[in-house]
């Protein structure tokens, strides 16, 4: 039998999402629930806090837990990297998802540190490098308001980013156009990547960290980053809150058969 916060939650979610409850409304005082026999204070609150978890609803001082908009943030494919964003207009890529959104992006939305550190096994394949060779591991938290949206560490071989931003633990992004343009004005200008998804629950800390309800599952990401002539100059690893993106990609469908006979 689930829990009574977890029926409060679950009851309110309902009306959420049914429209009965609608964005920008305000839900009820905790205390005005606790008098209706919704339960205890901590009870209410636990309700509360999984629906914001949850990204049905913000709560902020003065103005109580209403109703957020349903809409989750577009991450965008092939678009987000686009040169004409980062390298000719300063626009930072996942600035360019909310952007696409429709919503405001603040500086302090996004932390990091910085680090030298000892390349985990996958790091090192995907660099070429031996398990253990020294890698500089850049890893952001993004939140959209108070809420985080996803983690994500973009690991560098040192020769690539010694004394550039991209090792500059200021937060924010690396300046304008972000990692992409420090790797371009470093002589590093990005050609091709590869993206893999996964979908999986999330470890214990990331429940914490991302602010994740009971049952919900995050989507990590990894992105290899390539240069012309192959070189890998980022592989980095996101964990994205499962509800709170939608993800997007708009590409040009292959023709093998035009390829095959271009290479003839």
């Amino acid at each position: 039998m689930a829990p009574k916060w977890r029926e409060l939650a679950d009851r309110l979610a309902e009306q959420i999402r049914s429209g009965a409850l609608v964005p920008g409304q305000q839900l009820p005082h905790i205390r005005d629930l606790v008098e209706a026999g919704e339960g205890s204070k901590s009870t209410v609150h636990a309700a509360y806090k999984a629906l914001e978890a949850e990204g049905l609803v913000v709560s902020s001082r003065g103005h109580g837990t209403v109703v957020r908009e349903q809409t989750p943030l577009k991450r965008l494919g092939i678009a987000r990297y686009d040169k004409a964003k980062w390298r000719d207009s300063g626009e930072v890529a996942f600035i360019a998802d909310r952007v696409a959104s429709g919503r405001s992006y603040r500086r302090n939305e996004q932390t990091q540190t910085v680090s030298r550190v000892e390349a985990p096994a996958l790091v090192a394949a995907a660099h070429g490098l031996p398990e253990g060779a020294e890698v500089y591991a850049r890893a952001r938290l993004v939140k959209e308001g108070s809420q985080p949206t996803h983690t994500l560490t973009s690991y560098y071989r040192p020769e690539h980013v010694e004394g550039t931003r991209l090792v500059d633990p200021t937060p924010g992004p690396a300046g304008r156009g972000g990692g992409y343009r420090v790797l371009y004005d470093a002589g590093y200008e990005i050609d091709h990547m590869k993206e893999e998804l996964f979908a999986r629950a999330p470890r214990a800390e990331e429940v914490q960290l991302l602010q994740l309800s009971p049952g919900e599952w995050v989507v990590e990401l990894h992105r290899t980053t390539y240069t012309a002539d192959g070189t890998v100059v980022e592989f980095a690893v996101g964990v994205h809150a499962a509800t709170r993106f939608s993800w997007a990609y708009d590409f040009k469908v292959p023709d093998s058969a035009d390829t095959e006979g271009e290479s003839k």
